[in-house]
């Protein structure tokens, strides 16, 4: 079986899954601590529940943020 044709129809789509979930978790992490920073300087105290909203924040736009990052370095660095 000949898995040369199958590597080279997935190897983009392959290497964005895999650079954006390995960058999702620092991203969101980083992405939510600025949120944070950012509520407290406004407020000082940011309860709990407003953390718990932060953080669904951040996972959205990490999600976002490291599908085109992804995107775009595998095309400026594999093509």
């Amino acid at each position: 079986m000949n898995f040369t044709h199958y590597y080279f129809v997935y190897h983009d789509p392959l290497w964005i899954i895999l650079l954006s979930s390995v960058l999702y978790f620092p991203v969101r992490q980083l992405i939510w601590v600025l949120y944070v920073r950012k509520k407290q300087k406004s407020e000082k105290i940011v309860t709990d529940e407003e953390k718990k909203k932060l953080k669904k924040r951040a996972s959205f736009t990490s999600v976002l943020l490291c599908i085109v990052f992804s995107y775009v370095y595998v095309n400026q660095v594999f093509n």
